[in-house]
């Protein structure tokens, strides 16, 4: 008689011996170490750069310059301030171009690299981001040298359009524009990158099946590709909205470039700047920046709760 063979399940001693290994992976104490060792370093430096910085801003912020709580009196006082609204209007128009040019081109500029071949694409990708790799001083003095048009490689351009001098070009009208441009220069290249990656991540499946259906390009691009990368379109607006209401590196160096045509309380965050460091008065500066802050998590969750970006389909 022979005898039926009987599985074996490995006890945790035979486990132990092979190094607690499960189908050749990695010791699972090692993984877990190793997971609470990323995660860990994560949370030290999140307590150290930014938990710690915010909740300091708002002990300041509630508190007077002599000590003792000033409840919402630097907050009063902040809103009063004359430059106070039109900081906040300014940066509002620059947001709106930019995020509507950034919903908008960097999609179409994604879903094009990704109908292309992988060679050619990739040659684009590199290309796209290589603006990027410019620190924003940097990208912001190679935009003035562009739009001076003295200077400028399209001063034909720029000439036929009216402007002989750079003065002519930064009219307080066209600022929100200006630096919207240069925004889109330097940080599209790196969302076009991952919205591509985001549409990589669709079954080759899915789409060869709305190819036979009849559906073209367009058609696949809009009821299939789109509706499928809308988290990735989500998280990428919420970032660009909280990076777009701290713009200070572009205004405040446009300004002492080009001696005060750019005015240095232009954003919140060159008034914030200005007032702890010329009035110096923190608290009413960390009043700004709470502010900023609040209307950062509101616009995030505003976001997150329009497109329900949690939900689990």
């Amino acid at each position: 008689m022979t005898p039926s063979p009987v599985a074996t399940v490995p006890d945790e001693r035979t486990s132990a011996r092979r190094g607690g290994r499960t189908g050749g992976d990695a010791p699972i104490g090692t993984s877990r170490t190793s997971g609470y060792v990323f995660v860990g370093l994560y949370v030290v430096l999140l307590l150290l750069f930014g938990i710690a910085p915010t909740a300091y801003a708002i002990y300041l912020a509630l508190t007077k310059v002599g000590g003792g709580f000033a409840w919402g009196s630097n907050f009063a006082r902040a809103y009063d301030d004359f430059r106070f609204l039109p900081a906040f209007e300014h940066v509002g128009e620059y947001l709106a171009i930019w995020m509507i040019a950034e919903a908008t081109l960097i999609l179409v500029l994604a879903l094009m690299l990704h109908s292309l071949a992988r060679r050619t694409s990739a040659a684009f990708r590199f290309l796209f981001y290589m603006p990027g790799a410019l620190a924003g001083a940097a990208s912001v003095l190679v935009w003035l040298f562009m739009l001076d048009p003295t200077l400028s490689p399209w001063h034909l351009l720029l000439s036929g359009m009216g402007f002989s001098q750079i003065d002519l070009v930064l009219l307080p009208t066209h600022l929100p524009f200006i630096f919207a441009i240069m925004a889109f220069w330097t940080g599209a290249g790196g969302w076009i990158v991952v919205m591509y990656g985001a549409l990589n991540n669709i079954p080759d499946e899915l789409l060869e099946a709305a190819r036979l259906d009849g559906a073209n390009a367009f058609q696949s691009a809009l009821r299939i590709k789109l509706p499928l990368i809308k988290k990735w379109v989500v998280y990428m607006l919420i970032l660009s909205f909280a990076g777009g209401t701290q713009l200070f590196v572009e205004p405040q160096l446009v300004g002492q470039a080009t001696a005060g045509l750019v005015s240095n309380t232009w954003s919140p965050n060159q008034l914030a700047y200005y007032i702890a460091f010329i009035n110096d008065n923190f608290n009413e500066a960390a009043a700004i920046s709470v502010s900023l802050l609040v209307l950062g998590l509101a616009g995030a969750a505003l976001l997150v709760w329009r497109t329900k970006l949690f939900e689990i389909s």
